[in-house]
């Protein structure tokens, strides 16, 4: 039998379509008992060891992407080799700091973007991802 703490990651986990291991289950824990955030792989590995969960960086990244391709998690790719992984998976934009690393939220009410460009022969739009980079006031 599951131990009740685990119960909200069981069920999260298995209404997405994957099965419950112990690595999982200890990673979504981590990731969805809270509020809403950004972490990278190197974040939620360091998270984990100081949580006492024994896993590899190999399998923080793989899990990380399961859940994305399960509609759990968004990625936001903020430059080459850079991904933030979202628990927030409703349609929002985002401010960037390079200088902190600082990922936050912009509610997508408080954009509007204009006429999009019609996608390539065969092709949809699936999503639109406006990262607003910025810096510390001089």
């Amino acid at each position: 039998m599951i131990s009740r703490p685990f119960a909200a990651a069981v069920d999260t986990l298995r209404g997405a379509g994957l099965r419950p291991t112990r690595q999982r289950l200890s990673l979504a824990r981590l990731l969805f008992d809270g509020e809403d955030r950004h972490v990278t792989a190197e974040q939620l590995h360091s998270q984990a060891e100081r949580n006492g969960v024994r896993v590899s960086l190999a399998t923080v990244y793989n899990t990380l992407h399961q859940f994305t391709d399960a509609g759990l998690l968004r990625e936001v790719v903020v430059e080459a080799g850079r991904s933030y992984f979202d628990t927030n998976t409703q349609g929002h934009h985002h401010f960037f700091d390079a200088a902190t690393g600082s990922l936050v939220d912009i509610p997508a009410d408080q954009v509007s973007i204009g006429a999009l460009p019609s996608a390539p022969a065969g092709a949809e739009i699936e999503r639109v991802d406006l990262i607003v980079r910025i810096r510390t006031a001089s």
